[in-house]
């Protein structure tokens, strides 16, 4: 099992771009899809906490599914596999390729690699929201909410407005907290 841990995520580290939100869909196709390490709903709650908890999403979500397949010993393993195809590129690029942006050919292979990471970020989001969905016995009230937020969150890019992510973490807390009680008085009455 370690050593499936490593490998596992030594190849997502390796294969993915655009840092951890674009290693997310790549993580559900690994440890959900293929192996499944965890389920949908722990999927969901692991991104939420990855993403509100210290240091790179990547790295919270490799320990945490490395720790639930193998104790310490598995959260050392997934997260060294993660991580280390990073260091040994950077290591590379950092020896050998100096400058190595001003190359025609590689400027425009990171110019289509930026394009590729926000279609996957973009899958990715759509993924989550449809099992949010597809999971909720609210389905209405979701979809109003995911529409609503969506836009939202559009008219805050459109107008440059700076909104710490902090600010909006909290928000989705209580908001989440206001639908628990709401839920919870609904079931009693």
């Amino acid at each position: 099992m370690i050593l499936t841990l490593f490998t596992t995520f030594f190849k997502i580290g390796l294969f993915t771009f655009g840092g951890g939100y674009g290693m997310i869909s790549i993580v559900k196709d690994e440890c959900i899809d293929k192996k499944n390490w965890i389920t949908n709903d722990e999927f969901v709650n692991l991104i939420a906490v990855a993403e509100s908890t210290p240091g790179p999403i990547a790295v919270n979500m490799a320990t945490y599914i490395g720790y639930k397949q193998a104790k310490l010993i598995g959260s050392i393993a997934a997260t060294i596999g993660v991580v280390l195809p990073s260091i040994i590129i950077i290591y590379i690029i950092a020896i050998y390729l100096k400058d190595f942006l001003k190359y025609k050919i590689v400027a425009n292979a990171f110019f289509g690699i930026r394009i590729a990471v926000a279609i996957i970020i973009m899958r990715t989001a759509c993924n989550l929201i449809k099992n949010e969905i597809n999971n909720s016995d609210k389905k209405a009230l979701i979809t109003i909410l995911f529409v609503f937020f969506t836009i939202i969150f559009f008219i805050i890019e459109i107008y440059d407005i700076n909104i710490s992510s902090v600010v909006l973490i909290f928000s989705a807390i209580g908001l989440g907290i206001i639908m628990s009680i709401v839920r919870y008085r609904n079931d009693i009455h």
